[in-house]
């Protein structure tokens, strides 16, 4: 079973072309998490885990979810992490995540995808997205091939500055900008509340019609790439730049 969490739709096209390739189920996490569902998960065959990579870790609200929901049936799991560059030392921490639900690690599949985090860096135009997705879509399938056999993906070798990534920088990236207080709307904003239904933290509330931001968000960029009238801004950082949803 093919479990997936997504902002901008990468992590939702890998999990959808990996799902039709093994012929196994696809579920969207996205209610799960929003809701903090628990509830028990079933499949006979292995677990997929398909993920964006925040802080060159697997989001940590998609990490909490996994440790405190039973996935029964087949022990084996997979995870594939969708990036806009490298995943850094994330194998070691979804091993341990494998670990304390006494699953069978079978790997940690990195996915170069286009860079969706507007936030901090710069996003590519359509004709360049579709380009870097045409040169991830055999990565993707050989990783599919590798999962339908039932056989260990292994890891890229793993250098000191991917273990400070992953530990380090990790740390101190969640508490120090992991925030939404450079979000700001302009006169564009319709009041569609659009950005509030894909804020899966629940973090945006429409006050006089334009949305605003409490303080617990996790950067998936849902809301600033996903507003239709292109009306919200993230400091100057967004100033300029190109929305990113996945093309395909």
């Amino acid at each position: 079973m093919v479990l997936y969490y997504t902002g901008t739709g990468n992590s939702e096209y890998a999990a959808r072309r990996i799902s039709a390739a093994i012929n196994d189920d696809c579920i969207n996490l996205f209610e799960k998490l929003r809701k903090n569902d628990f509830s028990e998960i079933h499949s006979e065959k292995p677990f997929v885990i398909v993920t964006p990579t925040y802080g060159w870790q697997i989001p940590h609200i998609l990490r909490d979810w996994i440790l405190n929901t039973v996935l029964s049936g087949n022990k084996n799991i997979y995870f594939v992490m969708t990036c806009g560059g490298e995943i850094g030392n994330s194998t070691k921490y979804v091993r341990k995540i494998c670990q304390d639900k006494m699953m069978n690690f079978m790997g940690c599949a990195e996915i170069v995808m286009p860079e969706n985090y507007i936030a901090m860096f710069g996003v590519p135009e359509k004709k360049e997205a579709l380009s870097i997705i045409d040169r991830a879509e055999p990565i993707i399938d050989k990783i599919a091939d590798r999962i339908l056999q039932n056989e260990y993906i292994e890891n890229k070798p793993v250098g000191i500055f991917d273990k400070l990534k992953s530990s380090v920088v990790n740390a101190v990236y969640y508490p120090v900008f992991l925030h939404a207080k450079k979000f700001t709307v302009s006169d564009a904003c319709m009041s569609c509340g659009k950005c509030a239904s894909l804020c899966v933290m629940n973090n945006i509330k429409l006050v006089n019609g334009k949305p605003e931001w409490k303080d617990n968000c996790t950067h998936c960029m849902a809301c600033i790439c996903g507003c239709p009238a292109e009306a919200i801004e993230y400091g100057s950082k967004s100033k300029g730049k190109p929305r990113y949803s996945c093309p395909k």
